[in-house]
């Protein structure tokens, strides 16, 4: 392919992408696609001959279309938030063509001092102080990993030196709510804990972490000769949005010398709203802080945002340092492959750059005060219907909720009927919803954040449910 080939192309693909989304309220949310459908429809060897790009478009759209899941439909309220704004990709095309590999500052000084900046925006955007320095990850769950790894060598007073993962005479022992992401529990076992030295601990009636079952089970530990590690608190969970009791936790963690690391990988967005950072209250005292702005916040997977109060242990940690890589610069900046498990890093700042030039903060901040008060809009409704329950508390965007016909109480039953309302709304093609348990019961999760998301999607999805359950 030459220049005026790819001019030519890429406005194509342009105008495509342009159409898909002018017309994605026509297309069904959820893929109808059946196991191996599209793998059936491509050829099972490699071409030999190069045969140009000039019929992608048609493969495009007979081919990938059909196994695609629309995450910018108006009736997605599946999963999380995962918005890619134009602006984000406008930034990966740039990124892409420049193939900037940012290992270090030398290899690409934009790369490494754009991130610095955009990065510094987002943390005063946030609320945070100087005392915390952001670097950019792939995804929250290569963050919290480093987390833990970090924490790991700090109580051990950096054991990798030496005999390695729990090489010493205590084992480590790492704690986090039982409503935590998997990523946590992972993380955990990646960094060496082992299953049996992570505590996942109870609950309360909101899901959040109970900080008096957090003391009991440290003492516990130590009374068996274990030795408190980390701490993971959740600043909106998974399956509900819960919070856990940050400042509190904050004191626990100091008290017993635990690294705290808060994992707010989707709710960490609506810290852009002043009014929303009672949520983390007593997020200062973290050692180090994750969040997704490729979640709710709009800029294109994969960009995660790692902010770390002690970089330099974090560099301690992660860097190898090896004679290639060295540079007469190394003193005076920052190479950003110390930072992080990854050597080579990809251009992810302009996405954020990019998208902040293009709406600012008072852009943002309107979108997400408007997919609050629709969620808001939702739960009265909800609260108003005898037939339907709220399974939790809605601090933000996301609903758990489930019908409940005529007072029937058998939870099989109830399992089965609500499984069935998400199904008859995912098969409609018109709004897509992920279905979840919550502490035994079977919920219908509901959340709200998509981009082109109006109130009339959401009213939309509200008189289907209802529709749908009565059906059942």
């Amino acid at each position: 392919m030459n220049n005026n080939e790819f001019r030519k192309l890429g406005h194509q693909f342009i105008d495509w992408v342009a159409d898909y989304r002018e017309n994605i309220r026509d297309l069904p949310v959820m893929s109808p696609a059946k196991p191996g459908s599209i793998r059936g429809k491509l050829a099972t060897t490699p071409p030999q001959k190069g045969e140009g790009l000039g019929g992608i478009l048609k493969d495009l759209d007979a081919t990938v279309m059909p196994g695609i899941t629309h995450w910018n439909h108006p009736g997605f309220f599946a999963y999380f938030p995962s918005n890619t704004t134009y602006a984000s990709i406008l930034a990966d095309i740039v990124a892409s063509g420049l193939g900037v590999q940012g290992m270090s500052w030398q290899t690409s000084p934009a790369a490494t001092e754009v991130e610095e900046v955009v990065m510094d925006w987002l943390r005063q955007m946030l609320g945070l102080s100087e005392a915390f320095t952001g670097v950019i990850h792939d995804t929250a769950s290569t963050a919290t990993l480093c987390a833990l790894i970090c924490a790991r060598e700090k109580t051990s007073n950096f054991g990798q030196n030496r005999n390695g993962l729990q090489g010493g005479a205590s084992k480590l022992v790492v704690y986090a709510s039982d409503q935590g992401h998997s990523s946590i529990e992972k993380a955990a076992l990646l960094a060496g804990f082992g299953k049996a030295n992570l505590r996942l601990i109870e609950t309360d009636k909101d899901h959040a972490l109970n900080p008096d079952k957090l003391l009991a089970a440290i003492q516990d530990d130590i009374v068996m000769g274990k030795l408190p590690c980390a701490l993971v608190a959740c600043i909106g969970t998974t399956a509900t949005t819960a919070v856990d009791p940050l400042k509190r936790m904050a004191e626990i963690a100091q008290k017993y010398r635990l690294w705290l690391h808060v994992d707010a990988a989707m709710a960490g967005s609506a810290m852009i709203l002043p009014e929303c950072r009672w949520l983390w209250e007593g997020v200062e005292s973290a050692d180090s802080i994750v969040l997704n702005p490729h979640k709710w916040m709009g800029t294109g997977f994969d960009l995660s945002a790692y902010y770390a109060k002690d970089p330099q242990h974090l560099i301690r940690v992660m860097s190898t340092n090896p004679s290639y890589l060295r540079t007469a610069q190394d003193d005076e900046v920052k190479n950003f492959r110390d930072w992080g498990i990854p050597l080579g890093r990809r251009f992810r700042s302009l996405k954020l750059w990019f998208l902040l030039r293009d709406q600012g903060v008072e852009g943002l901040q309107a979108r997400l005060r408007r997919d609050i008060a629709h969620a808001g809009w939702l739960m009265d409704q909800v609260d108003k219907k005898s037939d339907w329950e709220r399974l939790a508390p809605v601090p933000l965007q996301t609903l758990c909720i489930r019908h409940v016909p005529n007072g029937l109480k058998d939870e099989a039953l109830l399992r089965a009927h609500n499984l069935a309302i998400v199904d008859a709304v995912n098969q409609s093609g018109r709004a897509y919803l992920t279905p979840a348990v919550l502490k035994g019961k079977q919920m219908i999760r509901v959340s709200i954040g998509a981009e082109s998301t109006e109130r009339k999607d959401v009213e939309a999805l509200w008189a289907q449910l209802q529709d749908v359950a009565q059906k059942g």
